[in-house]
Formats: structure tokens, C-alpha cells, sequence
């Protein structure tokens, strides 16, 4: 048995279309586009290149990017200002403050502080709670991209059964109620997971987001299942070289699986496709205009 390989790449390619047709229309109803801030803090290399791919894939959308680059040193209580001045900016819809930030900086006061309606990355404790309710809000990018790609595969996900590997409030817990809110029925498992590897095996949907590479085996997925790998792990490769590998062993879910995301090329893509529909829907929302979803 060899696995149907989930692109990622091709599916984000056409949400990035479908949000940049959106937009346009947006543009001719409201005769400005829809504004995205992003706020860098410090010289993190991996942040600058996630931020250098939002801000182009932003401008390609058709959309306004608005980019703040701060100081390693910048002091929490400036964060904080630069936060509330974007808040009540009506030309920015959306606000992201780039993770991780310096040690000194409290990353939760900083969330704390986004309006909830401009929060595109969906963070802010209103958004969380709209999850909780299955109402409408602005869903986090990756556990949003992981929907979109299991429906692409299954169509339905009603009376599923989805185990998500990981318990983080950036992945695995959004993700989980996702999928509850699409009528699947979720285990969560973890690090206190008694036999992780048997739950695992349960699975129908496998969503694996515990940031450990290759953990998961061929021996851990059920004949036929959906296998969702959100690690993004950065290992040695050949001649003195790093790779990227996800949490899930590839090779070994080829044999097993029915349909498996690679890394790269699975739910990376769809991250930043997410971040541009949330953009949108926040622009939309606040004029009162709601847009169709993905």
C-alpha cells in the first residue's frame, strides 16, 4: 500500500487565489484594502524569513502590509503601546506580533492586548472562547490549514475519530475543537498518554503536533488512516547539512497510511494561505461585509 501524498502547496496555492479574488472585490466595495501589521521584535533568523513570506504573499494577495521592526531590547511596555496604537488604527484589520519574542517580554500580556477583531492569528481569549462555542471568529492559522486539508481528503469528517498527538494551545487544542466542530469525535494525546502508541493507532484522522521528529512510526497509524503532520523539525542531514522532518516517520507512513502530509510541502503552506483568509474575514467583519469561508 502506498499512501496518497497530501499537497499542501497546491491547496494554499488556491486559497491565496480565492482570497485575492475576495480581496479585489473588497477593494471595489470599500475603495481601500484590507491592512495587516506584522510586528518583528529582535533578529530571530527564522521569524525574519516567516515574516518576509507573510509580508510578500500579504502584498500578493492585494492586501496592505504594514511592517514593524523592533529592537531586540524594545521593553514590554513599548510592545504593549505599539499593540494599542495598531488597535485603534482603522487602516490596519489585522495584527500580528511574530512569536517568539525576547525573554523579557510576557507573550501572553502582549496577546492579552490585541483587539480580538483585528487578532488574525486567533490567540486572543475571545477568539479561543468562539472556538469553544463553535461561533464564528478568527481560528488559528495551522489548526485551520489541518481542517481544511483532512476535509480535502475525507470530505466529511462527521463520526471520524481523530486523535491529535500534542495538547499546545497553538495546535493542539485548537485543532482538537475543530474537529468536534466538524462532528468528529477527538482523543487528545500527550507526554502522559498511557500506551500514546495504541491510541494512536485508533485513529482515523492521526494530527501529530508534539514538535518531536519522526515519533510517530508506520507501527502507530491504522491501515487506511489520515495522517496530519505539523512538526516542523530541523535535523542533520547529509554532508554536514540540516533537513526538515515532521513529527511523523514519512517513509514509514507511506506503507500504512491512506493519505499523509509531507514536510515541507503539507500543512507549512497552508499557514501562511490561513493568515491571509483571517486577514480578509477580520476586514470584512469590521465593515459589517461577511465573506465566504474557505
Amino acid at each position: 500500500m502506498t499512501a496518497n501524498v497530501i499537497d499542501g502547496k497546491a491547496r494554499a496555492a488556491a486559497l491565496r487565489a480565492e482570497v485575492k479574488e475576495q480581496t479585489a472585490a473588497f477593494v471595489a466595495r470599500n475603495g481601500a484594502s484590507p491592512g495587516l501589521a506584522v510586528v518583528l521584535v529582535g533578529e530571530d533568523p527564522a521569524s525574519k524569513v516567516y515574516v518576509a513570506n507573510k509580508i510578500r504573499e500579504t502584498e500578493a494577495a492585494g492586501m496592505r502590509s504594514i511592517e514593524h521592526r523592533l529592537p531586540a531590547e524594545t521593553s514590554e511596555a513599548d510592545l504593549l503601546a505599539l499593540v494599542r496604537r495598531l488597535n485603534v488604527d482603522d487602516a490596519v484589520d489585522g495584527i500580528l506580533v511574530q512569536m517568539p519574542l525576547p525573554k523579557h517580554i510576557d507573550a501572553d500580556r502582549i496577546v492579552l492586548a490585541i483587539d480580538p477583531a483585528k487578532d488574525v492569528d486567533g490567540l486572543t481569549p475571545t477568539n479561543a472562547g468562539l472556538i469553544v462555542l463553535g461561533r464564528p471568529g478568527l481560528v488559528p492559522c495551522t489548526p485551520k490549514g489541518c481542517v481544511i486539508l483532512a476535509k480535502d481528503a475525507l470530505g466529511d469528517l462527521s463520526g471520524a475519530h481523530a486523535v491529535v498527538l500534542g495538547r499546545s494551545i497553538l495546535v493542539g487544542k485548537p485543532v482538537a475543537l475543530l474537529l468536534q466542530n466538524e462532528n468528529a469525535t477527538v482523543t487528545m494525546a500527550h507526554s502522559r498518554t498511557r500506551d500514546i502508541a495504541g491510541v494512536a493507532r485508533s485513529a482515523d484522522i492521526l494530527v501529530a503536533a508534539v514538535g518531536r521528529p519522526e515519533l510517530v512510526r508506520g507501527d502507530w497509524i491504522r491501515p487506511g488512516a489520515t495522517v496530519i503532520d505539523v512538526g516542523i523539525n530541523r535535523v542533520p542531514g547529509e554532508s554536514g547539512k540540516t533537513k526538515l522532518v515532521g513529527d511523523v516517520n514519512f517513509a514509514e507512513a507511506m506503507d500504512v497510511a491512506g493519505a499523509v502530509t509531507p514536510v515541507p510541502g503539507g500543512v507549512g503552506p497552508m499557514t501562511i494561505a490561513c493568515l491571509l483568509a483571517n486577514t480578509l474575514h477580520a476586514a470584512s467583519a469590521r465593515r459589517g461585509q461577511p465573506r465566504r469561508e474557505a
